[in-house]
């Protein structure tokens, strides 16, 4: 299973999410081509109503615990309850450019 869907399938088994979006961004790092080790989520739970956003990425960070000691080097997280979502018009920001580190 690739770090996309496995990324995907922990969240959706483990939040109650309306929405759940799960990208894999390595492509705009410099990483070799091919490369799982930067992604950006969106979820939309009601699980998040009443939490800080620390609390929010705690949770996020418990269920992704094991992919996070390995593969992943970043995770951008955008995490909303549904009148949040509304609020935005349905969506994130985009995640910002590469500054190239590591070359």
């Amino acid at each position: 299973m690739n770090m996309q869907t496995q990324i995907e399938t922990k969240l959706a088994s483990g939040l109650n999410a309306l929405h759940l979006e799960v990208v894999n961004e390595s492509n705009n790092h410099n990483v070799p081509p091919g490369s799982e080790s930067h992604f950006k989520i969106v979820v939309v739970t009601p699980d998040f109503a009443g939490k800080s956003l620390i609390q929010r990425h705690r949770m996020i960070n418990s269920l992704l615990a094991d992919e996070l000691k390995g593969r992943i080097h970043a995770l951008a997280m955008h995490t909303f309850t549904e009148e949040e979502w509304v609020k935005k018009h349905g969506t994130a920001p985009l995640s910002p450019p590469c500054l190239g580190g590591g070359k």
